[in-house]
């Protein structure tokens, strides 16, 4: 059975946009370095350890840089980095956890739980665990995002 307001869309500079960016700015990297897949640093003062990964460094599969908290120092969640071309998109699938898209830069279409709507950047939409959602890249610009799943682990069922 759908829900009402199964996927949100926030306005920018909300909490969890600033809590999701602070993430984004520890596995983006800055141009002109290089380093290993991963740096590790002690944080004496909490006894934490701070993980860190330069973009260029992930994964890069089609359009979309992964970074899967499973192989990223056993982080709680995983994080797609994507940019799409207009006209293509992600076929209908669901995931057993919830998700939450950060829309930086153009427009797409998006169905979710049978709806469809436009989004464009600056939208976030949280898409609760079990809905099965697509998106589409429209307009004359690619579509920049980054998803964040609320898991260690990548699963997705296409459908």
């Amino acid at each position: 059975m759908m829900s009402a307001g199964v996927c949100r869309c926030l306005n920018p500079g909300s909490v969890c946009e600033i809590i999701t960016l602070r993430l984004l700015l520890l596995i983006s990297a800055p141009t002109g370095s290089s380093s290993k897949l991963s740096q590790r640093s002690s944080n004496r003062r909490g006894g934490t350890e701070m993980h860190h990964v330069r973009q260029e460094d992930l994964p890069f599969v089609g359009s979309v840089h992964k970074f899967v908290g499973a192989h990223q120092g056993d982080t709680g969640v995983s994080v797609y980095l994507f940019r799409r071309e207009p006209g293509s998109g992600a076929v209908p699938h669901r995931h057993p956890y919830d998700e939450i898209q950060f829309i930086r830069e153009g427009r797409g279409v998006w169905t979710v739980g049978g709806k469809t709507f436009e989004g464009r950047g600056g939208d976030i939409f949280v898409i609760k665990a079990g809905e099965i959602h697509s998106f589409k890249a429209i307009g004359d610009s690619p579509l920049v995002q980054f998803d964040v799943h609320l898991s260690a682990d990548f699963i997705q069922e296409d459908l």
